[in-house]
């Protein structure tokens, strides 16, 4: 049973991604594709949890940290970069 709902959930997870995919591609705003992107990594996050659970091993867990950490800053990087068109700031006097 529950290797039955979890292909299911890979499955559906995978449909997700392509979708959100498509969606980062065809835009139409860049507000749009930042949260299309975001959304592709808590997908990414969430599949390789699923696959931890089937292969019954946390040899992973490092893996889903890295991908929630550089969505995070990726996330930060792009938000910035729409809002001033800068990402760091450099003030020199």
């Amino acid at each position: 049973m529950l290797e039955t709902v979890t292909t299911i959930v890979l499955l559906l997870m995978s449909l997700s991604i392509l979708i959100c995919f498509i969606r980062v591609i065809k835009g139409p705003t860049m507000s749009d594709r930042l949260v299309a992107l975001d959304t592709i990594g808590l997908n990414l996050i969430g599949f390789i949890g699923i696959i931890m659970i089937v292969q019954r091993t946390v040899a992973y867990s490092e893996v889903i940290l890295v991908i929630a950490i550089l969505a995070f800053i990726g996330t930060i990087a792009i938000a910035k970069f729409i809002e001033g068109g800068v990402v760091l700031d450099r003030d020199r006097n």
